[in-house]
């Protein structure tokens, strides 16, 4: 059986990326696997090492939440909680593995200097210990497999460093090395308006993403107007290189319908983008208006996010206190 646990930022704007990237994978993993133990947090911790509204912190969580659901994620079949709900347990193992990860990997954190740029001298310490957090948000439930992207591989690797540190001075192979899964060819989903930059929700022109709360309309505006080049498109993969929107379009599509990209080439190359785009459009609202519908009905009446959010919070409670307890005694802690 495979303890399976990934997570989400609460920063409001779900985007197309964050569902083909993340979400429908987690819910094939849920569906297709249905032994598996399935644990999906809304990071809350982590989104407080960059500055962010205080005041909207708990409806974002909320909002995240509701995503999830609305995607497909099951309460009967995943825990669904927010990671602050059990952050003692999360907290504490962070400290304990802190003390045996090194600076110099810290320091080799592509994600911290992509964000902090020449600002170092005046980051947070939460955000240079942002990786020590991930892997304890991981260790703390002993998962065995966590669904990532291509930008967390690299803190994955480092829970896995952690792991193995202290399985070696401890002498005790307690902590399972965890197995990063990055599924699909829609890991990463670049922007309508760039190929060449990943869709994110803190780009500046909304035109370069399709939101989960967008309408069909607005769908199908943006997909009209996300840039092309003038070639009509390929009849073979091969034909995509050097064609990033044009590559980033036919992925998109493949994700959506369940093809690979050679099956949609056979299907629309040689044709031009003013045929594919509304066949795009379609697809894109047919799959995505469901969850839109759903999130706005749970958004309207968060009593029940709260109740799943709760429940979720209790079940995670319960698998992670004894392998913090056994944790503290491991490392030769007084018990009462």
């Amino acid at each position: 059986m495979k303890r399976i646990l990934s997570g989400m930022q609460p920063t409001y704007q779900l985007h197309l990326g964050n569902y083909l990237g993340a979400l429908k994978n987690w819910v094939d993993l849920q569906n297709a696997e249905p032994d598996n133990e399935n644990l999906y947090c809304v990071v809350d911790m982590h989104a407080i090492t960059m500055p962010y509204d205080r005041d909207g912190l708990a409806q974002a969580t909320r909002e995240i939440a509701a995503a999830y659901i609305a995607a497909g994620i099951d309460p009967k079949k995943s825990a669904i909680f927010a990671q602050s709900a059990v952050g003692d347990l999360h907290a504490q193992l962070m400290w304990y593995l802190a003390t045996m990860t090194q600076i110099g990997k810290l320091n080799r954190m592509t994600q911290f200097k992509d964000k902090v740029g020449k600002n170092t001298e005046k980051a947070g310490l939460g955000l240079y210990a942002y990786p020590v957090l991930m892997a304890a948000d991981i260790l703390i439930y002993n998962a065995t497999h966590v669904p990532v992207g291509e930008d967390q591989k690299q803190h994955l690797e480092l829970a896995r460093d952690i792991a193995s540190t202290f399985n070696h001075r401890y002498n005790r192979e307690f902590f399972t090395l965890p197995e990063p899964m990055i599924m699909g060819d829609a890991t990463r989903v670049m922007s309508l308006r760039d190929g060449n930059q990943k869709m994110s929700k803190s780009a500046e022109s909304d035109l370069s993403r399709i939101n989960l709360t967008d309408d069909a309309d607005m769908i199908a505006d943006k997909i009209k107007r996300a840039k092309t080049d003038p070639n009509p498109l390929p009849e073979t993969v091969d034909g995509l290189k050097g064609r990033p929107e044009a590559d980033n379009l036919v992925t998109i599509y493949a994700a959506l319908s369940g093809q690979t990209k050679v099956q949609v080439l056979e299907e629309f190359g040689g044709k031009q983008f003013s045929e594919f785009k509304p066949k795009l459009s379609e697809i894109t609202v047919e799959k995505i208006a469901p969850i839109t519908t759903r999130m706005r009905e749970l958004m309207a009446d968060p009593t029940e996010i709260d109740s799943i959010l709760k429940n979720g919070a209790d079940k995670a409670r319960t698998v992670a206190s004894p392998i913090l307890s056994e944790v503290k005694s491991i490392m030769g802690f007084w018990e009462s």
